[in-house]
């Protein structure tokens, strides 16, 4: 069945997904499209809620980037089977996208002195109260958020990354084992040869 997965041409909330599917050995086609130029109309009016990303296997859609990196997930095994294991990974993702809202208001501000001060607020505050948080976590669970690899741990760098795209930093230096983590993620297969060939994000 047809796979396609449509988000633009950045990382953003969508690489996470691209990293899952092409982990899993997954065939699909990765639609971009121009933050430039967006919205299109054309495409934006058949969008099932006006927004990307979207996910297609065959006629069926799915919206939602953690939805769709959860069900990704499931296809390519990398969800726990126990109910409560699940619990405590849906939490810490929903944690991590806390910080990524604030790092996308920041990002949609419009006010110049407002934008400084969102910034300075996520740098001197918001980083360390969530990363030292993930960092501890990690630790405690052999490097990564489940004692083993899963989804979460995707979603973690996928959001790093475009965290340190939309900011201008290396968020991950201060941290030691959630640098360990994003090497692993990075080097995984699938990965490693998608990114060989992945043009760099540029905003």
């Amino acid at each position: 069945m047809a796979q396609k997965l449509h988000y633009f041409d950045l990382n953003g909330i969508a690489e996470s997904i691209r990293y899952l599917l092409h982990y899993g050995g997954q065939k699909f086609d990765d639609v971009r499209y121009e933050v430039k130029t967006w919205p299109d109309k054309n495409v934006k009016d058949v969008l099932p809620f006006g927004q990307l990303p979207l996910y297609e296997e065959g006629s069926s859609k799915l919206t939602q980037s953690l939805a769709i990196a959860r069900y990704v997930a499931l296809k390519v095994n990398l969800l726990p089977s126990d109910p409560w294991d699940q619990a405590v990974l849906d939490s810490i993702v929903f944690t991590i996208y806390d910080f990524w809202s604030k790092v996308v208001a920041y990002f949609k501000e419009q006010d110049p002195k407002k934008k400084v001060e969102l910034k300075k607020e996520i740098l001197e505050e918001s980083i360390d109260f969530y990363f030292s948080r993930f960092e501890k976590h990690l630790k405690d669970n052999k490097g990564y958020f489940h004692g083993k690899l899963t989804w979460v741990d995707f979603v973690l760098i996928g959001i790093l990354e475009a965290s340190n795209l939309f900011l201008g930093v290396n968020i991950e230096k201060k941290y030691p084992t959630v640098e360990a983590l994003m090497k692993k993620i990075l080097s995984l297969p699938g990965v490693k040869e998608y990114i060989a060939t992945r043009k760099p994000y540029v905003l």
